[in-house]
């Protein structure tokens, strides 16, 4: 019997270093969804698109001192963000941005915003503040009747 050696090479640093960086960027994908901006909608980790159904329609969201002047607050199992621009006036928008559907995280200065890619929506009317997204947050539809805001 003859003995076979064969030589088997370890991964070169470049090799590694772009599996590794492959790997990355696949994981940064994932995180921001697809690339279509087509339109969309809690840090709770929310990550459905703003033509998705939601669970919620017709339950109380929230009481309207719960929604502060000039500001809001972000509903990710409904999909939804309510805010109140202005005292007695209360807006509700998708929770999803526009730019790579990334679920919106915060709602400060006016304006309610993505930790991905630093875009920026208006607390009126959904409109971009401050790109990289072109398309505004779409609106939601919700009833106010008392103290009482429901996701229609």
């Amino acid at each position: 019997m003859t003995a076979s050696h064969e030589s088997v090479s370890a991964p070169t640093r470049r090799t590694v270093v772009a599996a590794v960086g492959a790997a990355g960027i696949a994981a940064a994908l994932t995180a921001c969804g697809s690339s279509d901006d087509s339109s969309s909608s809690e840090p709770a980790g929310n990550g459905a698109k703003a033509g998705a159904a939601k669970d919620g329609a017709g339950k109380e969201l929230a009481k309207t001192a719960d929604i502060p002047v000039g500001g809001g607050k972000i509903f990710g199992d409904a999909g939804v963000v309510v805010t109140q621009p202005k005292k007695g006036e209360f807006k509700a928008f998708t929770n999803i941005c526009t730019h790579k559907q990334c679920p919106v995280t915060a709602i400060e200065g006016g304006t309610i915003n993505c930790p991905c890619h630093g875009s920026k929506f208006s607390i009126e009317d959904g409109s971009v503040k401050h790109p990289p997204a072109a398309q505004p947050l779409a609106a939601k539809e919700i009833t106010v009747s008392g103290d009482s805001i429901t996701l229609a």
